[in-house]
């Protein structure tokens, strides 16, 4: 997806694990996914560099859809869906 369809993006869950460091905000994730139904969408809000790589890597071997991320002032905004 581009930035500008991740932007308008209505996430059902928010993951704020910004105060996190590795593997926190991937911890935090594999939490909350299990929160959400198949097909809801879910964002991670993190400032750690590795969860940039770490989330799309998860997805894959959990089969979720990983969307996109953007990249924010001191943080990046992480979407994927649950399948």
């Amino acid at each position: 997806m581009t930035t500008e369809e991740l932007k308008k993006i209505t996430a059902t869950k928010i993951v704020d694990a910004r105060g996190t460091a590795c593997p926190g905000p991937l911890l935090e994730a594999k939490k909350a996914i299990g929160t959400i139904k198949s097909g809801d969408l879910m964002e991670v809000l993190s400032a750690d560099e590795g969860t940039k790589v770490d989330i799309p890597k998860w997805c894959t071997k959990q089969g979720n859809e990983y969307l996109g991320t953007i990249e924010e002032s001191g943080y990046f905004r992480i979407f994927l869906r649950k399948k």
